[in-house]
This record gives C-alpha cells, sequence and structure tokens, in this order.
C-alpha cells in the first residue's frame, strides 16, 4: 500500500489538519487524522487493505508529510562505507545518530530556501524506514517486523551550519530541509538489504547512484540499537544515511543555489522534487 498525508482542515499552517490517506488507481481514500492513525495501526491498515478505488483524485490532494507532530526523526550520518570515506571518515562502529524535527519536514515540490549565510544547500539522497509499532530493547526481528514502510527522503543539508561545531543539528533543521515521500508499507517495497537503486539528480544530471544493500547498518540493526537506549513509537521515522555523491566534497564543491531542482528516485518507493529558490520563501516557513 502506499499512504500519503494530505491536507484536510482550513486555517493556517501551525493548525491545518493532516489526514492519513491510501492511494489507489490514482485516487485517494480518506483514513484518519494522523496522530489518530498512529495511535491504532492495525485498526487503520486494516481499513487501508479494505478499501477500494479512492475518493479524491491525487491530484487534487494537498499533500502534507504523512507523519504525525509527534514524530522524532532520527538520521543516520556516515552509513554508507563510501560516503564516508569520501568525507575523510572511517566507516563508524556505532551508528552515528542525529535529529532533525518534524518542523523541517516538506513533501515533493516544496521549495527549500538557501539560508542567507549559507552559499548553497548540499543534497543527501536516502530512504527512511517508518516505525509502525512500539519498540522497547527490541532484537533485530521484533524491529524488522516493527517497521511499517519506507519513504524517499532528501536529507537536505546547510553545510557551513553543520560544520560550526562538531554537533550537526542547526545544518540539519534548515526550513523545509527535509522533503519526505509517500510511504509505500513494508509487503510491498520489501527489504532494503535485497537492494534498492536510490538514485539524486541535480538539473537532471546524476549526482549520486547508490543501492541500500552497501548500507553498513541496516534497518533491524538500527532499530534494535535504538530501542536499547530509547522507545520508538509508531510514527517515528529513521533517516537510514546516504550513498557516495554529495555536493561538499566535489572539486570544486557544488552545492545547490536558487534556480536548481533536485530529485531522489528510489525504486519501488518513487520521486522526490524539490526545487531550491533564495531566502525570502523563508517568510511562509
Amino acid at each position: 500500500m502506499k499512504l500519503i498525508g494530505m491536507v484536510s482542515g482550513g486555517g493556517d499552517r501551525g493548525r491545518r489538519q493532516v489526514t492519513v490517506g491510501v492511494v489507489a488507481d490514482g485516487a485517494v481514500t480518506p483514513l484518519a487524522e494522523v496522530a489518530d492513525f498512529y495511535a491504532d495501526l492495525p485498526h487503520w491498515l486494516d481499513t487501508a487493505r479494505a478499501a477500494g478505488r479512492g475518493t479524491v483524485p491525487l491530484a487534487e490532494v494537498e499533500l502534507a508529510p504523512p507523519v504525525p507532530p509527534s514524530a522524532r526523526v532520527l538520521c543516520i550520518g556516515l552509513n554508507y562505507r563510501a560516503h564516508a570515506a569520501e568525507g575523510g571518515f572511517r566507516p563508524p562502529e556505532h551508528p552515528t545518530v542525529f535529529g532533525r524535527w518534524t518542523a523541517s519536514l516538506s513533501v515533493t515540490g516544496t521549495p527549500v530556501p538557501v539560508p542567507t549565510n549559507e552559499p548553497g544547500l548540499d543534497w543527501e539522497g536516502e530512504v527512511a524506514a517508518i516505525v509502525g509499532a512500539r519498540l522497547t530493547d527490541v532484537d533485530e526481528s521484533a524491529a524488522e517486523a516493527g517497521v511499517l514502510g519506507y519513504a524517499a527522503f532528501n536529507d537536505i543539508t546547510a553545510r557551513t551550519a553543520q560544520k560550526l561545531t562538531t554537533q550537526w543539528t542547526l545544518g540539519k533543521n534548515a526550513d523545509l530541509s527535509g522533503p519526505i515521500g509517500p510511504i509505500v508499507t513494508a509487503d510491498e517495497a520489501g527489504s532494503l538489504t535485497d537492494g534498492l537503486r536510490l538514485v539524486t539528480r541535480v538539473n537532471g544530471e546524476i549526482m549520486q547512484d547508490g543501492n541500500t544493500r552497501d548500507m553498513i547498518f541496516t534497518v533491524p540493526e538500527l532499530l534494535s540499537r535504538i530501542s536499547a537506549t530509547m522507545t520508538l513509537h509508531p510514527g517515528d521515522v529513521i533517516a537510514t544515511g546516504t550513498p557516495e555523491g554529495v555536493g561538499y566534497v566535489r572539486t570544486p564543491p557544488k552545492l545547490l543555489a536558487p534556480g536548481d531542482v533536485v530529485e531522489v528516485e528510489i525504486e519501488r518507493l518513487g520521486l522526490l522534487r524539490t526545487p531550491v529558490t533564495d531566502a525570502s520563501a523563508r517568510s511562509g516557513a
């Protein structure tokens, strides 16, 4: 199944209601408000499986991130050996985990502004795993069973801010810098260890061409290790890392500037398209 978030209420950005819907044949069946959906996943997934063709044309839907406001967005750094090497790092012995806030999430088609103190933004195409069960100190088998599904993700990074200190939080939370796609449930997406091709393009030129089979830490291992310290809840997001080919390590460095378009396309998960704009767009962020 493919699950999306859709705006279903009026008012300003902070008050708009988000509903989770299931997509079939180019149309959407609304299911439940996003917090209610994740509060009773078994019920709503059964409802989604029983739904026929949707009642709302997908083209008429205003998309929203398909995760609750309470979600923790945990990103994994340096999880592909070649990416660690291109940045001058050794492959980590333990997952490098840093956090995003849900306020940084956006959807395909949403312009991302370049902050005024940045020469540009960098791309990091990734697969995001969405948690579908409460996970506390679980083994890898239970962790894998607790995955709701996967989504395309772009961990767009403000490198100047990221490199100010050894803590990456600021550079990983620029306004609207975390576009995330629809959730494809795990039964359809398959296992990442079997391999999904991940391609990132800038203005049509391929910058990253990787495969999830090359990840250092698998999704079950990541969830198991994280859950040993902190309980994971339905709707939490684990961004699993990016392959080699990011912009800041190139000679000369290549970064996203206003007018550029970055796309992340992942086998079975779909395409994210993000236009880049100048800092004036931040007034609406």
